[in-house]
């Protein structure tokens, strides 16, 4: 992210969106937009943007943007949407930039296949549908059946489930079904599923109902759309002056986990307009107990979260009551643990919130690597009452003879006796050593970006 000039938050984009002003140049016309015309709106004062067959005019948006106007100005006059997906595919930007539509992508003529190569076109799709039908029974069939009041839909999968996966259904839906749903069950050893509906009417059902559109047919979890669910607020705790500790809880019968060092995007709606951000959920506390990997709590997500003062967002969260929902989606990030399976030394660099994705990490570390030799913390704030989970981190120094935490003050008080400064090579240099002079290092960190940018220089 990039400072932003003021007035330009996304709250004051939100109100720019909704006072009316003509924000695509074209006086509320849409109109088809071809590659050619695309090319021509590439410069910061005339910016075009390709996303999914949708054309926006970003230059108004310019100055709004969180990542600046050099990573919009990548996409200009062009198809931005693979570089939009690597960066932030959980962005709604259709809410975002609704008033900045500029129309569809004109669609290419495709020269029609000659005579002798049709027949072999068709008998190879329909060779490939053959298959890819084969493929979905290996993996998951159903039958069902029926009495005067019931009906009983029996899904086996042939394979272990532990999530009942809700698929992409609308909230309206959901609950329509929830009216019907008598009983679920789940054996998940045996990859068997059974839902049991109540009929609206004593009647003969000849049929289960009609395929929904993508029936029979695999979508990479890379290419899936984000798939969010309502949560329940249940607790909120004061960790800091500045940062509380949410605990969600998940609809009923719904169990979600979340890997080490993988997130979750927060959606609510704020004047109107859709806002999501990510978040690293963690654990309700640190273990000090290293026996055996603790069981999985898959009914509640804990985030600890920093409230900014301006933060549109963060306000919005924090003014939340017990028992208020949030939409969270499902987990995404591409972080190997493998990587710290295979190390010797482990070193976190965290700055403020940064900490977050380190709680999991550290008790996955300390409980199921037995190769590790030495973990160790570096933990940058701006003053003590910054520093989140200090009496715990401190514990499991004197608990675990591997840990060792360090905290560094950019501003601390004339009492402080620790290091202080920011993050540099000089400071880092002091902390920073193999346990054996050939020992495998591996290092994360996560912070604000000028800190993570300056922590990997």
């Amino acid at each position: 992210q990039v400072p932003l000039k003021p007035g330009r938050s996304l709250m004051d984009w939100i109100r720019l969106t909704k006072s009316g002003k003509d924000l695509t140049g074209l006086k509320g016309r849409l109109i088809e937009v071809t590659e050619d015309e695309l090319s021509k709106h590439n410069k910061k004062e005339d910016c075009w943007i390709c996303i999914r067959g949708y054309v926006y005019n970003v230059t108004p948006y310019m100055e709004y943007h969180p990542g600046g106007e050099d990573e919009l100005m990548k996409a200009a006059g062009t198809d931005g949407t693979d570089l939009f997906d690597q960066v932030h595919r959980w962005v709604n930007y259709e809410s975002m930039l609704k008033e900045c539509l500029v129309g569809r992508m004109a669609v290419k003529p495709i020269a029609a296949p000659k005579g002798e190569l049709l027949g072999f076109k068709y008998s190879f799709i329909f060779s490939k549908r053959i298959f890819f039908t084969l493929l979905y029974f290996l993996f998951c069939s159903y039958d069902w059946f029926q009495t005067d009041s019931l009906i009983t839909v029996v899904i086996y999968t042939k394979q272990k489930v532990s999530i009942f996966h809700e698929g992409r259904i609308t909230r309206s839906k959901l609950e329509f079904w929830e009216n019907f749903i008598k009983k679920l069950n789940i054996a998940e050893k045996v990859g068997k599923v059974e839902i049991v509906l109540n009929k609206k009417d004593n009647i003969h059902w000849k049929m289960l109902g009609q395929p929904c559109e993508g029936h029979n047919t695999f979508i990479k979890r890379a290419d899936r759309g984000l798939f969010y669910r309502k949560c329940k607020l249940i607790s909120k705790t004061e960790v800091t002056h500045d940062t509380r500790l949410f605990c969600l809880m998940l609809p009923k019968g719904t169990h979600l986990r979340v890997p080490t060092g993988q997130h979750v995007y927060l959606k609510q709606i704020i004047a109107g307009t859709e806002v999501v951000k990510p978040y690293t959920p963690v654990l309700p506390f640190l273990s000090l107990d290293f026996q055996e990997p603790p069981r999985q709590d898959v009914v509640h997500i804990y985030l600890m979260i920093k409230i900014y003062s301006h933060g549109l967002f963060t306000q919005a969260l924090d003014h939340l009551q017990i028992g208020d929902y949030i939409s969270v989606s499902n987990p995404e990030g591409n972080f190997k643990k493998s990587k710290v399976q295979t190390s010797e030394d482990l070193l976190l660099l965290a700055g403020g919130t940064g900490f977050t994705p380190m709680v999991k990490l550290l008790n996955f570390a300390l409980t199921e690597v037995s190769c590790l030799r030495t973990v160790k913390l570096i933990f940058f704030n701006k003053t003590e009452d910054d520093i989140l989970w200090r009496n715990q981190l401190e514990q499991l120094a004197l608990k675990d003879e591997r840990f060792e935490v360090q905290f560094i003050l950019s501003q601390p008080s004339k009492n402080w006796i620790g290091k202080q400064g920011k993050i540099s090579s000089s400071l880092l240099s002091e902390f920073v050593e193999r346990s054996r002079r050939d020992s495998k290092v591996f290092v994360c960190i996560c912070g604000p970006a000028p800190f993570t940018e300056q922590g990997v220089q």
